[in-house]
């Protein structure tokens, strides 16, 4: 197996749907955890919205350490929006405070501004899983390449 490889159980992935509170349409939450070499390596919970009047994006936060310990003291978190840009016919991935959904707790260890993620050294490994989220999360593929 190659090193590096990123893998995740689809049977495990999760899902959710919410109501929006600005227009009352859905929101498809999913979730999952990402393997490195057949390892535990991080967590990703990606929120779908369907605005009626605003651009359909997806919000995601991934959460990278160690998992089974008992402790997150080395987890850090991550976030981006996924979306429509201007002059661009794809969409495309911009980093943005993580959790901005109000959703950190413990487990999410350091959650990062905007401009404390350009700087860390794990930036690199984040978008790694973003780029494998959007390829391999059916949700979230669908949401944003229909």
């Amino acid at each position: 197996m190659p090193t590096d490889e990123l893998t995740a159980d689809p049977d495990e992935r999760q899902i959710a749907r919410y109501e929006c509170s600005c227009c009352n349409e859905p929101i498809e939450r999913t979730w999952n955890m990402i393997f490195r070499d057949g390892d535990a390596y991080a967590a990703y919970f990606a929120n779908s919205y369907h605005h009626a009047d605003q651009d359909h994006d997806t919000w995601i936060d991934v959460i990278l350490g160690t998992w089974g310990a008992e402790t997150a003291d080395d987890h850090v978190t991550f976030g981006c929006r996924v979306g429509p840009v201007q002059n661009s016919p794809a969409p495309a991935a911009s980093l943005v405070q993580a959790c901005l959904d109000g959703s950190a707790d413990e487990v999410h260890g350091v959650v990062l501004s905007r401009e404390d993620g350009l700087v860390h050294p794990r930036l690199r490994e984040f978008w790694a899983v973003v780029d494998f989220v959007l390829a391999n999360d059916p949700t979230v593929t669908g949401h944003l390449y229909r």
